[in-house]
């Protein structure tokens, strides 16, 4: 062959003596096909098995059978962000008519998508109390979806899970849970009878701040096409160089998620402890209303848990912030570094409570060493309260 078609065509090696612990990443738009007739018959082909490089990879392939053994499900797809989870779950599932119900807590993004996404194209939502209560009221034939989100990633209101999904298969209804905050180490909804669990692996999965993905994990066959006709349809893919960041993150998250639950723990029982501070938002607490909805259904808690303050500490909330050494202020979580979020939630809520009339501090712990965080937050608080 001449020199242009040798630039062209990488020549084959032996990878034969070759092993790594770490899982390629294959970058591809175009699949080719040994024969003529595997490329006719390619649309026919195992959602598994490839055919254009916008429905995934081997690396695609790896991190959705790694979440999917997590989840203790059957299939897993991946997705762009958390967001892209729950919005591809909602399509796949509702059309014109139907009617999804979500908490109050469910994140903002959902329910603005709900409002002005689906709303006008006929498809209908309500609203549930955070806790569940009363949830059942809501169901008529038109609900096709219950979605739930425990704890909320602010206010910290855990939903029944088990009688949601218990209430799904009493009226044929599918329901789906953002696992976000637990992720599958300490939770696993399909375990408990849900259809469908999301998780934004942009949080601890990915674990660095670097990367935004996110994955929704079935244990029914049907329920994966659906999502990846969806995906498809909507020409919906991820890339390979994020996904491989995914894998290196999750080879690590069992020992972070452990490290900045009990570090987490430890600060909100340090606070709880101060005069000066009002209600602090962990499940972990056993003052936390739902300390034992928590201990029966979660096997740990993860890094994040928030603060209500007061109205007189509002008043110094920049002067503190800014003093901040340790802690940077952000609003996502999972990270190496430590965040700290002011939350006004007041405007979005229909089931208001009066800490919602309150700035909420939503924390979330990274790898800082334990005395400095305890040490920035002192001082956060010591200027709250001067």
């Amino acid at each position: 062959m001449r020199d242009a078609t040798n630039c062209a065509i990488h020549p084959t090696v032996d990878q034969s003596e070759f092993s790594s612990l770490t899982v390629p990443t294959y970058r591809a738009s175009t699949i080719v096909f040994d024969t003529a007739q595997a490329y006719a018959t390619r649309l026919e082909r195992d959602l598994d098995s490839y055919f254009y490089g916008l429905h995934g990879t081997p690396t695609t392939r790896t991190l959705e059978a790694q979440i999917a053994k997590l989840e203790n499900g059957l299939r897993s797809v991946i997705v762009p962000s958390g967001q892209a989870g729950a919005t591809i779950v909602f399509l796949s599932v509702l059309l014109p008519g139907d009617t999804v119900l979500v908490p109050d807590n469910v994140y903002p993004p959902v329910l603005d998508f709900c409002v002005n996404f689906l709303e006008p194209r006929g498809i209908g939502h309500r609203i549930y109390r955070p806790d569940g209560e009363g949830i059942e009221d809501l169901v008529d034939p038109a609900v096709k979806l219950i979605w739930t989100e425990t704890p909320g990633s602010t206010t910290m209101e855990f939903q029944d899970l088990r009688a949601i999904a218990a209430l799904g298969r009493k009226h044929g209804i599918l329901t789906g849970a953002d696992n976000t905050w637990a992720t599958p180490l300490h939770l696993k909804p399909l375990d408990l009878g849900f259809d469908f669990s999301m998780q934004a692996l942009s949080k601890y999965a990915g674990g660095h701040s670097d990367l935004l993905l996110g994955s929704v994990c079935v244990n029914d066959l049907e329920l994966r096409r659906k999502l990846r006709d969806t995906m498809r349809m909507l020409g919906i893919g991820v890339s390979p160089d994020e996904v491989a960041l995914a894998l290196r993150g999750i080879e690590t998250m069992a020992v972070r998620l452990a490290h900045v639950g009990n570090v987490a723990l430890g600060l909100a029982e340090d606070l709880a402890a101060r005069p000066d501070v009002g209600l602090v938002l962990h499940p972990g607490l056993p003052g936390f209303p739902q300390h034992q909805l928590w201990k029966r259904d979660f096997s740990g808690a993860s890094g994040v848990f928030s603060v209500v303050l007061s109205e007189a500490q509002e008043t110094n909330l920049d002067e503190a912030l800014d003093q901040l050494k340790v802690m940077a202020i952000g609003a996502s979580w999972g990270g190496t570094r430590s965040l700290v979020a002011p939350m006004l939630i007041g405007n979005g809520r229909k089931f208001k409570r009066p800490e919602h009339e309150r700035t909420i501090l939503r924390i979330n712990v990274g790898l800082e060493d334990i005395e400095d965080l305890r040490a920035d937050l002192n001082n956060l608080f010591d200027i709250l309260s001067k």
